[in-house]
């Protein structure tokens, strides 16, 4: 056997497992249901959904994605990809939301193969340092060949208190350490102590494993889900996947980490310094967008006089603001939301306005 053939034999690309679902609500107005902020250039030109294409294009590290997206989204998603000049990859259509506990076991149970390495990434996340990305995903490899599912913790940047945090432990498998527990979403406090001790990352949502250690964690702490998902396949190997609508209904709707992750007693996660950003708000939005000389981002068309600090979009009117500061002024064809960007979080609230009392 020659040198080559064993490295090719050695070489196992990982499955990029791109998670495209999402109700819009976040980034409501321009984020909507039928468009959720996947399908938006909220950083940069391009989507985030495109940019998510770009970082696994490597043909060395990854294999062709699959997309886990809802059955109303597959044009959407097939056009991104073809902007994105990656192929056309495979889908797994979702006939309804379940969580990311469903998702996922979707991708395990429709791998190639067990042993196929799955990478399970958000397609609705920002990452500023893409070959720093990559080179921490081959570099969490070495805990998912060991039989552990590796979590990314992103180094924290301020006192965050609406992520999850990962509490790190003893060494693993090369650069992966234990993952000692999970904290979901802690108050200012804690989250200062927790950031403070040295040993408590952001847990990014991006997990690492092979199809046959993510079945094993389904089978022993949620069983339930793993069996009403298996039933719900009926072609696992075709080049779109669509559960049957009425047995995926019966999937329970749970999140991942809390259906697997934090009972599961074979958990890695990697300290991860990517620039990383959940883009989970407008002022997080605002915090990745390219500013003028008065601190304004300001989208194609639409203008800010004698203002500052103010992020205006519009896919609709054209804006023209006069003399306003640390606002964000958003349109569309149908609505307009003018709020403090300090209120970002508080968009939920505003959508649920509008949908109760929306003009016909």
């Amino acid at each position: 056997m020659t040198r080559i053939m064993l490295r090719v034999m050695l070489d196992r690309r990982i499955r990029p497992i791109i998670l495209s679902g999402g109700a819009g609500t976040r980034l409501w107005p321009l984020s909507t249901a039928e468009r959720p902020k996947q399908f938006l250039p909220l950083v940069g030109d391009s989507s985030l959904l495109h940019q998510t294409f770009a970082r696994v294009a490597d043909a060395v590290l990854f294999s062709a994605p699959t997309v886990i997206c809802g059955a109303g989204h597959i044009e959407q998603v097939e056009a991104t990809a073809r902007d994105a000049s990656v192929g056309a990859p495979r889908i797994i259509a979702e006939p309804a939301a379940r969580n990311t506990a469903a998702a996922v076991a979707l991708a395990a149970l429709t791998a190639a193969d067990d042993d196929e390495l799955l990478l399970i990434l958000p397609s609705d996340h920002h990452i500023a340092y893409p070959e720093a990305f990559r080179a921490t995903v081959d570099a969490a490899r070495a805990g998912a060949e060991a039989g552990l599912i590796v979590t990314f913790g992103m180094k924290p940047t301020r006192i965050e208190t609406g992520f999850g945090y990962v509490q790190t432990g003893a060494r693993l498998a090369g650069a992966v350490l234990r993952a000692e527990r999970f904290i979901e979403k802690p108050d200012a406090a804690r989250a200062e102590a927790m950031i403070a001790s040295g040993d408590h990352l952001w847990n990014g949502g991006i997990f690492l494993a092979t199809a046959r250690t993510l079945i094993e964690g389904f089978a022993a702490h949620s069983p339930d889900i793993l069996a009403a998902v298996r039933a719900s396949l009926s072609e696992p190997g075709a080049m779109i996947v669509t559960p049957d609508r009425e047995a995926f209904a019966a999937v329970p709707a749970q999140a991942f980490d809390h259906a697997v992750m934090e009972k599961f007693d074979r958990v890695g996660v990697i300290p991860s310094d990517f620039g990383w950003s959940d883009v989970g708000s407008w002022l997080a939005a605002f915090d990745h967008a390219p500013r003028d000389g008065d601190g304004n981002a300001v989208g194609s068309g639409s203008v800010v006089i004698g203002g500052a600090g103010n992020l205006v979009r519009s896919n609709g009117p054209q804006i023209v603001a006069l003399g306003v500061e640390g606002l964000m002024l958003l349109a569309t064809d149908d609505v307009v939301l003018v709020a403090p960007l300090a209120d970002a979080q508080r968009v939920r609230e505003a959508h649920a306005w509008y949908q109760a009392n929306r003009k016909n």
